[in-house]
């Protein structure tokens, strides 16, 4: 061990200073030298060449053609840099960025081509699409009419673009006129089916995005829209390998990363949808969609202070205004959350569930009156839902009118009635109108449809529903209006909202045909729809809870446990009959004090409604108290008369 004086180094005995030869040193520093310049020769041996541009340019060419376009995008920037006179680098810059929705860094690249001497008449279709990613709608047509050939394609894809919004008919018209004289031209191809996916043509936009496809197979702009396509059409899961196809072409793809994001997110993967949004956030720093897609994660799981701050970054995404003001409700901020629904309800006033959302915030915030005048066009429905009804019920008490309250709280523990059409607030007249002006948007006619049922003219809602549904095969919502027509006229609705679920199996048309299907005595096929759409979207709310209920009509009883208490523990406890299929669930499978919790709670919320009363008697009655269940039960036929279920359980009971 080291002692204190030979450790210490200020302590060290001085050492005596020795001479160094001077002709030491010079030898030494020359051998120093020539090891250097050896090192540095050996160096410039190896060391990579210069780029040279005209290879990095053959490169980008390489990887647009492999549909990589961020690749394209770094060898054609390396081009640029590598000779800055090269006017065909700057403008493969500006092709690759323009591809990538880069509008700024396309236009300053198309700025340097002009500048180093590149004709501005090859450019003129390029600064028409950086105009128009920059907003300039305007600016674009006017570039794009003086694009010539061989360019004039491109010119007419991106003023059909700028058309689109304002003028779909007419861009619809360039983009098929376009295809008819080049049926090769998979981009035309691409745009003409994106357009026609907007218009709700789910059928043609089918056949155009499989053109493209066939045409443009590395492109993983075709695949992502493709990838959409089949998620509207068949389901999340169904989706998954096109998006990741796309990210096989171009890991960084933005569009691809957002979408595959979202619909992991909503088949339930949340890790895999977190680690593909900060892909996406890496790509895009400032990208609003991947702090959207957090808010709407921490908002389902309650973290609402988190879901807040990550949607003050996401904004102006679609979907936004309605996730802020389910925040803003959440926190008891009902003034801010009507401000919000009120604006989206205006945009949107055919949209049920938003009318429902807003009036349930202006009942909070005190406005009772308000929410009664935007509950009346769901209310005045033969079959308008339960929810609908009490909130009314709430309304009129808040206002005193007592007597209103108990006519809803009754229609509300009778269930629903016959399918109704929704009110349209225009005279037949102004609807018809619109109908001719817009013949393109099946949406006018559908407005037209409901107006005519409003005003009791059947016959002529029939005959325009069947019109729209043969001129507009390839649309959704045509078919859907016409199932919709034959089931408030009392026929049968299953073949046109068969039609319509080969188009768009989405929620609402999945719970309208499996609901015709069981009206028609068709179990079977309900079941096999229900688990056909389940299948593909396995956290889906309204499924999940009318697949329990069937489980629970089935005898299915741990699996109808499984599957009501997962929608439960999604929802809150005021969903009268979830609590009591829960109650016939647990009293079916034996667990007879969990079956008297839930139906004691559904029988407090709807003490009128003939299935809590009949749950509940069941329930005692399992848990061995008959006396009480007979009482119930009593009261569940005198409620019920017709019910035939009902008055079997009471003679069980003796």
């Amino acid at each position: 061990m080291l002692d204190a004086v030979t450790a210490h180094p200020m302590l060290k005995r001085k050492r005596r200073r020795r001479r160094v030869d001077p002709r030491i040193v010079s030898r030494a520093l020359v051998a120093a030298v020539a090891l250097a310049l050896v090192a540095g020769l050996a160096w410039w041996a190896t060391r990579p060449a210069p780029a040279d541009a005209r290879a990095l340019l053959v490169r980008s060419l390489v990887a647009m053609q492999a549909g990589d376009w961020h690749a394209a995008a770094d060898e054609a920037r390396a081009a640029a840099h590598a000779q800055p006179s090269a006017g065909i680098a700057h403008a493969l810059l500006a092709r690759a960025e323009l591809e990538l929705d880069h509008g700024v860094a396309a236009d300053a690249a198309l700025g340097r081509a002009v500048a180093v001497g590149l004709p501005a008449s090859r450019l003129h279709q390029l600064v028409a699409h950086a105009r128009l990613l920059q907003g300039d709608t305007a600016g674009a047509i006017d570039e794009a009419d003086k694009a010539a050939a061989p360019y004039a394609a491109y010119a007419t894809r991106i003023r059909a673009r700028a058309l689109a919004a304002d003028q779909p008919a007419v861009a619809r018209a360039l983009l098929e006129a376009l295809v008819a004289a080049a049926p090769g031209d998979g981009e035309a191809w691409a745009d003409l089916a994106r357009l026609q996916f907007t218009q709700g043509d789910l059928g043609g936009a089918t056949r155009s995005a499989a053109q493209a496809s066939r045409l443009l197979p590395r492109e993983p702009r075709v695949l992502t829209l493709t990838g959409e396509l089949v998620r509207a059409r068949y389901g999340l899961r169904a989706s998954l390998p096109w998006f990741e196809a796309a990210l096989t072409r171009d890991a960084r793809y933005h569009p691809a990363l957002i979408e595959y994001a979202a619909t992991l997110g909503e088949a339930g993967r949340s890790a895999d949808m977190l680690a593909a949004l900060r892909r996406a956030s890496a790509v895009e720093p400032g990208s609003p969609e991947p702090f959207y897609l957090q808010a709407v994660l921490a908002a389902s799981a309650g973290k609402l202070d988190l879901a807040g701050a990550l949607l003050e970054r996401g904004g102006g995404v679609p979907g936004a205004t309605l996730l802020a003001g389910a925040i803003d409700y959440a926190g008891g901020r009902y003034q801010q959350a009507v401000a919000r629904w009120s604006e989206l309800s205006a945009a949107q006033p055919m949209n049920v569930d938003v009318r429902r959302l807003l009036a349930a915030a202006m009942l909070r915030g005190g406005d009772a009156s308000g929410a009664l005048t935007v509950l009346r066009p769901l209310v005045v429905r033969a079959d308008a839902d339960t929810y609908s009804l009490l909130l009314a019920a709430r309304a009129f008490e808040a206002t005193g009118n007592r007597a209103s309250a108990a006519i809803y709280l009754d229609r509300a523990a009778d269930g629903r009635g016959a399918p109704a059409a929704f009110a349209a607030n225009e005279s037949v007249g102004t609807l018809a109108l619109a109908a001719a002006a817009n013949p393109a948007d099946p949406t006018y006619a559908i407005g037209l449809i409901r107006g005519l049922l409003g005003g009791g003219d059947a016959a002529g809602a029939t005959a325009s529903a069947q019109a729209l549904a043969s001129g507009a095969a390839g649309a959704p919502a045509a078919q859907l209006a016409l199932g919709d027509v034959l089931a408030v006229t009392g026929r049968d609705p299953t073949a046109a909202y068969a039609r319509a679920a080969d188009l768009r199996f989405d929620e609402p048309t999945m719970l309208r045909l499996v609901d015709a299907q069981g009206r028609g005595r068709r179990p079977r096929e309900a079941a096999a729809t229900l688990a056909l759409f389940m299948g593909q979207n396995p956290q889906d709310l309204a499924g999940a809870r009318l697949l329990g209920h069937l489980q629970v009509e089935a005898g299915e009883w741990s699996a109808a446990i499984e599957t009501l208490e997962g929608v439960r523990r999604r929802t809150a406890n005021a969903d009268v009959a979830l609590l009591v299929d829960l109650a016939l669930a647990y009293a079916g499978d034996g667990e007879a004090e969990v079956a008297v919790r839930y139906a004691r709670a559904a029988y407090a919320l709807s003490p009128m409604n003939a299935d809590a009363a009949d749950a509940y008697g069941l329930a005692l009655a399992a848990a061995g108290q008959p006396g009480g269940a007979r009482q119930l039960l009593d009261k569940a036929v005198a409620l019920a008369p017709d019910n035939r279920a009902i008055a079997a359980h009471r003679r069980q009971l003796g």
